[in-house]
């Protein structure tokens, strides 16, 4: 059964989690044209609806992408910006894995301009569109909301940068996508943790929490990028670890509510 392209479920709270890399369905069309490591689809943010179920009992909203992010990558500009210039990253519609492998088998199959266009018109705007109606829902019930960026990828990845990763990478947008209260409070809650962590450091925040976050208009944006050995196995079939996910989820819970406390504080 071929799935829609994002999936909506609608809170009741303040708060609205995007998931645009757990996406798991990659059609035949594509799939036919890569390689065997990209059909592994090893760059999924796995299980973080499953991570994050503390936030739908809290009656949170979820924007989640179903398709994966070898077809198009939500969270890049539509015309394929680069948000980290001079690093190396993956582009709007990947043609290299995490690891630096190649996507398509054959280098002629890599999409062209017009098949981008494609893609970003079938793909990319639908979550958009889902993502910014679900965040004006949410406003004008609230006044404001806070739009939390649940990412996760493994924790060593020399393509992309060196060493491994802090365990929990927090992205403002270097402050401009949240009242600094918000960044204050999801700080204080890292800290408290066991886990290292660093604040607009390798990962400042993806194209949604750049785009989105607006708090002089009532969004406010924050990323987490989570180092998958935290809950998961970081290789295939890269299964959740309930061990492990036991012991970092009161952490990332406390991240995400000290952030919503603060938002409610915030003067009207």
């Amino acid at each position: 059964m071929t799935p829609p392209v994002v999936a909506v479920e609608k809170g009741d709270i303040p708060l609205v989690i995007s998931i645009p890399h757990g996406g798991e369905f990659l059609p035949e069309e594509f799939s036919r044209l890569m390689t065997p490591a990209a059909r592994t689809l090893a760059d999924t943010d796995w299980h973080l609806a499953r991570l994050y179920a503390f936030a739908a009992q809290m009656g949170a909203s979820f924007v989640r992408a179903n398709y994966s992010r070898y077809v198009i990558d939500v969270n890049r500009p539509s015309d394929g910006a680069a948000l980290y210039p001079g690093q190396t990253t993956t582009t709007l519609c990947p043609v290299a894995t995490f690891h630096g492998e190649a996507v398509y088998a054959d280098a002629g199959d890599q999409p062209d301009d017009a098949e981008v266009a494609r893609r970003v018109r079938l793909y990319w705007q639908p979550y958009h569109d889902a993502l910014q109606a679900e965040l004006a829902r949410v406003r004008a019930l609230h006044g404001r909301v806070l739009l939390w960026e649940a990412h996760s990828i493994a924790s060593v990845l020399p393509y992309l940068f060196e060493g491994r990763l802090p365990d929990l990478n927090i992205g403002t947008f270097s402050g401009a996508a949240c009242a600094p209260s918000l960044r204050e409070a999801v700080i204080g809650a890292a800290g408290a943790g066991p886990f290292s962590w660093v604040v607009d450091d390798r990962f400042k925040g993806g194209h949604i929490t750049r785009h989105y976050g607006k708090p002089e208009s009532g969004v406010h944006a924050i990323q987490l990028e989570m180092a998958q050995c935290l809950y998961m196995d970081e290789s295939a079939p890269f299964g959740y670890r309930e061990d492990l996910a036991a012991k970092v989820a009161p952490t990332v819970q406390a991240m995400v509510t000290g952030a919503l406390d603060a938002l409610r504080q915030l003067p009207a």
